[in-house]
């Protein structure tokens, strides 16, 4: 059992952010056997994933304002694919070597946020201060089961190598 949370455990985290964007704490105990849970720990953990959703939001509002800039007009012609721009910012951030294959589900829930950012910018509700959090209420919802593999504690080299 280790009493810290190691640049391993970030890793791991990263990954774990393709299927859940907001883990609960009782979630997060059952994928990080190898670490003695304290008050410390689950509130890093916790930390760990609120800025991997600040930086998953902030990238898709850039590209949901980009692509009204650019004159789309429709919400549902935006996709995120693995050869889009918005995905490799995104890969790039959370699987940096790209040595994970990211699931398929990830796109869409990315390509289902990218629409609802656009269509809500397009709508002018950004002049509303809290104008994210119905999307956010969406997105919240989308979160997908962890694959059991997360829960050894040498997976990110078990996950990697597959």
């Amino acid at each position: 059992m280790q009493e810290a949370l190691t640049p391993g455990h970030l890793k791991k985290a990263k990954l774990m952010f393709f299927f859940t964007r907001y883990p609960s704490s009782t979630l997060l105990k059952t994928y990080f056997l190898d670490v003695q849970f304290s008050r410390c720990i689950t509130s890093q953990l916790i930390k760990w994933f609120s800025n991997f959703r600040e930086f998953y939001y902030i990238q898709v509002e850039k590209f949901a304002r980009q692509a009204l800039l650019e004159g789309v007009v429709d919400a549902c012609t935006l996709q995120v694919s693995r050869d889009s721009e918005l995905f490799r910012a995104l890969n790039m951030h959370y699987n940096k070597g790209n040595d994970f294959e990211v699931p398929g589900r990830f796109l869409e829930v990315a390509s289902l946020t990218l629409q609802e950012f656009f269509s809500a910018v397009r709508a002018g509700k950004d002049a509303d201060p809290s104008w994210k959090k119905p999307i956010y209420k969406i997105i919240s919802k989308l979160d997908s089961d962890i694959p059991e593999g997360f829960k050894a504690a040498r997976c990110s080299q078990e996950l990697l190598r597959s």
